[in-house]
């Protein structure tokens, strides 16, 4: 009888966020095989081998020029999971991680206070859908990830000129949101970190200088082309260079973590990172769930624990 453990395999697209969970396997002495969902082929008479696998496809990855990751990562998951094995954030996670709207509908589901939001399915119907709104509003991907198509806008004859114009940016599923423009108390949202059950930390996130393109990967936060850093849009003061969006929110303890580890729990969702924003008229509105989330390394220099460290750890216990 074979006492060797389940081989651990790491489902992604996109290299430049991955070396620091390759840090922690190394230092947990994990053997990790990584599978580049760009392209490829999968023989559906095959079997799978035996192993844990652990899904982090991004909603972004069209913006890599891996508009095929997507639709590839189901094809793989769909066939992990009809011979039974394990996976880790896996098929129906995917489709949380694709989809603002099944986002939102899960929170509300859960009694998790999320912004007033309505899906417009085709350009045609964002005005209508914009309507019942008050200004100002936002418009944001059904399909995103690093703040795609989010704008805001004062007026409805705004939105107007915006839907006829050549700059119209279409959601990769020709779904848009309009959501409400959320009034925060401070130029901060926060993010809660979850791995395997467990609370890791929650980071605060500067939106003056982050504005809505907030994905805290260091790679997302330099221009490739210039090596300067991004001015996001919805930014109100330029980022300097070496400047910090991200911060650790030291002993943060709020009634929201429990909601939070409740929803992963219900959706089976074992890494993810929740962000809500603290407005203010006193509410918490929760508005994404990443279920690919990366880490900041100045604010894992800081952290209390490792949130790589943990995954890796969590991914091995798994493994036995």
């Amino acid at each position: 009888m074979s006492t060797a453990k389940p081989k651990i395999y790491a489902l992604h697209e996109n290299p430049d966020w991955f070396p620091p969970f390759a840090r922690a396997f190394e230092q947990e002495g994990l053997e990790v095989e990584e599978w580049i969902l760009t392209d490829g082929l999968l023989d559906l008479d095959s079997v799978p081998p035996e192993g844990i696998f652990w899904s982090r496809i991004s909603a972004s990855a069209h913006t890599r020029d891996h508009g095929l990751s997507k639709d590839y990562a189901r094809a793989v998951l769909s066939w992990l999971e009809s011979h039974g094995r394990r996976t880790v954030n896996g098929r129906r996670i995917l489709e949380l991680e694709m989809s603002k709207v099944d986002q939102l509908t899960a929170l509300r589901a859960a009694g998790i206070d999320t912004p007033r939001s309505s899906a417009a399915v085709g350009r045609q119907h964002l005005l209508a859908a914009a309507r019942d709104f008050p200004t100002p509003f936002i418009v944001k991907h059904n399909q995103g990830g690093k703040g795609l198509g989010v704008r805001k806008f004062d007026s409805r004859a705004e939105l107007a000129d915006y839907v006829a114009s050549d700059e119209f940016e279409e959601s990769q599923d020709g779904i848009t949101l309009i959501q409400e423009f959320v009034q925060a108390a401070e130029p901060v949202i926060t993010r809660v970190e979850i791995v395997g059950g467990e609370f890791i930390y929650a980071i605060a996130a500067d939106t003056a200088r982050g504005g809505f393109q907030l994905c805290p990967a260091d790679s997302c936060a330099i221009d490739p082309t210039t090596g300067r850093p991004i001015m996001p849009p919805g930014a109100t003061l330029a980022p300097e260079p070496d400047q910090q969006l991200f911060s650790l929110r030291e002993g943060f303890d709020h009634p929201i973590v429990e909601k939070y580890l409740k929803f992963a729990r219900r959706m089976n969702l074992e890494i993810c990172g929740i962000e809500f924003i603290e407005t203010k008229d006193g509410r918490i509105l929760t508005y994404d769930v990443n279920t690919n989330t990366n880490y900041n390394a100045a604010v894992e220099a800081v952290a209390p624990r490792s949130a790589p460290l943990a995954l890796a750890r969590y991914l091995k216990g798994l493994a036995g």
